[in-house]
C-alpha cells in the first residue's frame, strides 16, 4: 500500500509544480505583454497631447495675427478718415476765404449802389419838392391842408354810409327777432300744454269708522298731543264722518302724518312712545321715496350724471310748492320749454335742460336760508362740480347775477312760462308760508330749542326744547321771548299762541 501510495503523491506533486510553472510562464509573458501595451499607449497619448498642444499654439497664433490685423485695418481706417477730414476742413478753409474775398467785393459793390440811390433820393426829393410848390402855388393850398380836407371828406362820407347801413341792418334784425322769438315760444307753449295744479295747505285722512277718532286722540288728548308735537301738523278732528283734516303749510309734514297714521290705524297700536317711533321710521321711508322720486324725473327727462345729493333736493321738490305751484312739476316743466327752444335756436339740450330741472333747487336746500334761492342754487351747483353754464343759468334766471350763458335766456324764460299760465300760481299762499317759515326760524334761533312747528294757520307756534338745556323756569322765559321778537320783527294778521313744550323721559331696558 506504501509503494502504491508514494509514487501517486509524487505524481500530484509534479503536477502541482508543473501547474504552477506553466501559470508562472503564461502570467509573465501575459505581463510583459500588458507592459508594452501600456507603454506604447503612454507614448500614443504623449504624441496626442504633443499634437493637441500644437494645434492650439497654431489656432492662438492665428487668433493673434487676425487681432492684429483687424487693429492694424482699424488704424488705416481711422488714418484715412483724418486724410479726408483734413482735406475737407483744407477745402472748406479755401471755399471760405474765396467767399470772404467775394463778400469784400460785394460789400464794395453794394456800397456804391447805396451811394448812388441816396443821390438819386436826394434829386427825386428836391423834385418832389419843387412840383409840390408849383402845385400849392396854383391851388392857393398848402399839402397839409389839401390833404386834410381830403380825409375829412372821405370821413364824413364813410360815416354817412355806414350809418346808413347799420340803421337798415339793425331795422331788419329787429324785425327777424322779434318775428323769430315770438315764434319759438307760441310753438313751445303750444307743444307743452300740462294741466294747473294748486296745491292746498290740508289733506283729509279716511278713516273706517268715527270710534277710530276716539283711539287717535287717546286718554285726555295724549295719543293727538304727541302726533302734533312729533310731525309739526294740526290734526283736526271734528263732526266730519269718516275723516280727520291735516292741516299744515309743509306738504312733507302733512305726507308724513298722513302715513304716520295710515300705519297706526293698520297696526292699531296708537300709543305716543309708539307714534314717534312709527313718525321717525315715516320719515326715513320719505327719504328714500324722495331719492327715487329723484331718479325717476331724471330718466324721465333724461338728464344723467348728477350728484346724489342734487338728485336728493329734485326728489325733495316733489313736496315743495311755489306760489302754490308744486315745484317738481313747474321744475319739469321749465326742463322741458328750455330742451324745447334750446332745439330751436340750435343750442345744446341736454345743457338747458339739465339747468331747466336744477334752477329752483335753492328752495328746498335747508343751507344758508337767508340767500335768495337762485344764488344758492348757484352755489349747490358749483359745489357738487355742475358745469360752469349750468351754475350761471340758476343763478341769473331773476336776473341776481349777470348772465354769461346763452342757456341762462332759455332758463329765465322757460321760468316765466311756466309760472305765467293762468291758475298756476297764487301769490296768496307763498307769502302765507314764507311768514310761517319766519316765525319758526326766529324760535328756532334761541339755544336749546330742538323743534317749531307753525300750527292752526299761523295762529299757534310750538316751540319744543330739550329738558337737559332749558329748565321749568327759562321754558317760561322763552315763551315771552320769543312772542316779543315775532311781534317786534314780523307783520301777522290776529295774535299768535307761543307754546313751549318741555318734557322730561326715563327710558331703561330689561335684558
Amino acid at each position: 500500500m506504501e509503494n502504491i501510495t508514494i509514487p501517486i503523491i509524487s505524481v500530484i506533486v509534479g503536477f502541482i509544480i508543473a501547474y504552477f510553472l506553466i501559470n508562472y510562464v503564461f502570467l509573465k509573458k501575459k505581463l510583459s505583454r500588458l507592459h508594452n501595451e501600456a507603454v506604447l499607449e503612454a507614448e500614443n497619448m504623449k504624441k496626442e497631447k504633443i499634437l493637441q498642444a500644437k494645434e492650439k499654439f497654431l489656432q492662438l497664433k492665428m487668433e493673434h495675427e487676425q487681432q492684429m490685423n483687424e487693429r492694424n485695418n482699424r488704424i488705416l481706417q481711422a488714418e484715412n478718415r483724418i486724410k479726408q477730414k483734413e482735406s475737407t476742413v483744407n477745402q472748406q478753409l479755401s471755399d471760405s476765404q474765396m467767399r470772404q474775398k467775394d463778400a469784400e467785393k460785394l460789400k464794395e459793390t453794394l456800397t456804391l449802389q447805396i451811394e448812388q440811390n441816396e443821390k438819386r433820393n436826394e434829386e427825386f426829393e428836391k423834385l418832389r419838392k419843387q412840383q409840390i410848390e408849383k402845385i400849392e402855388a396854383v391851388a392857393g393850398l398848402s399839402a397839409a391842408d389839401a390833404k386834410n380836407l381830403l380825409i375829412d371828406s372821405l370821413k364824413s362820407e364813410a360815416k354817412s354810409e355806414a350809418m346808413s347801413y347799420i340803421s337798415e341792418v339793425m331795422d331788419e334784425a329787429r324785425l327777424t327777432a322779434s318775428k323769430e322769438a315770438k315764434r319759438i315760444v307760441i310753438n313751445t307753449i303750444q307743444r307743452v300744454a300740462p294741466e294747473t295744479a294748486i296745491e292746498n295747505a290740508v289733506t283729509i285722512f279716511n278713516i273706517e269708522s268715527d270710534e277710530i277718532k276716539g283711539r287717535i286722540i287717546g286718554r285726555e288728548g295724549r295719543n293727538i298731543r304727541a302726533l302734533e308735537a312729533a310731525t309739526g301738523v294740526e290734526i283736526v278732528v271734528d263732526d266730519t264722518p269718516e275723516a280727520i283734516i291735516l292741516s299744515a303749510f309743509d306738504p312733507m309734514r302733512r305726507e308724513v302724518a298722513r302715513l304716520a297714521l295710515h300705519q297706526l290705524v293698520t297696526d292699531g297700536r296708537i300709543h305716543p312712545a309708539r307714534i314717534e317711533e312709527v313718525v321717525a321710521k315715516v320719515q326715513k321711508q320719505l327719504e328714500e321715496e324722495m331719492l327715487e322720486a329723484g331718479k325717476r324725473t331724471c330718466i324721465d327727462l333724461g338728464v344723467h350724471g348728477l350728484h346724489a345729493e342734487l338728485i336728493r333736493l329734485v326728489g325733495r321738490m316733489k313736496y315743495r310748492s311755489s306760489y302754490g305751484q308744486n315745484l317738481l312739476q313747474h321744475s319739469r316743466e321749465v326742463a322741458n320749454f328750455c330742451a324745447i327752444l334750446a332745439s330751436e335756436l340750435g343750442l345744446n339740450t341736454k345743457l338747458a335742460k339739465r339747468a331747466g330741472l336744477l334752477h329752483d333747487i335753492g328752495k328746498v336746500s335747508d343751507e344758508d336760508p337767508e340767500l335768495p334761492h337762485a344764488i344758492l342754487g348757484m352755489r349747490l351747483a358749483e359745489k357738487y362740480k355742475e358745469r360752469p353754464e349750468v351754475s350761471n343759468a340758476i343763478g341769473s334766471h331773476h336776473e341776481e347775477v349777470e348772465m354769461t350763458s346763452l342757456i341762462a335766456p332759455l332758463v329765465l324764460v322757460g321760468d316765466a312760462i311756466s309760472g305765467a299760465r293762468p291758475g298756476a300760481r297764487r301769490e296768496v299762499i307763498e307769502s302765507y308760508i314764507k311768514r310761517l317759515k319766519e316765525m319758526e326760524n326766529i324760535a328756532l334761533s334761541y339755544p336749546g330749542v330742538t323743534k317749531t312747528y307753525a300750527i292752526q294757520a299761523g295762529r299757534e307756534l310750538r316751540v319744543i326744547v330739550g329738558s337737559d338745556k332749558v329748565s321749568d323756569q327759562e321754558a317760561e322765559t322763552l315763551s315771552q321771548d320769543v312772542a316779543k321778537k315775532i311781534q317786534d320783527e314780523m307783520v301777522y294778521p290776529g295774535q299768535v299762541k307761543i307754546t313751549v313744550i318741555r318734557e322730561t323721559r326715563s327710558v331703561s331696558f330689561a335684558k
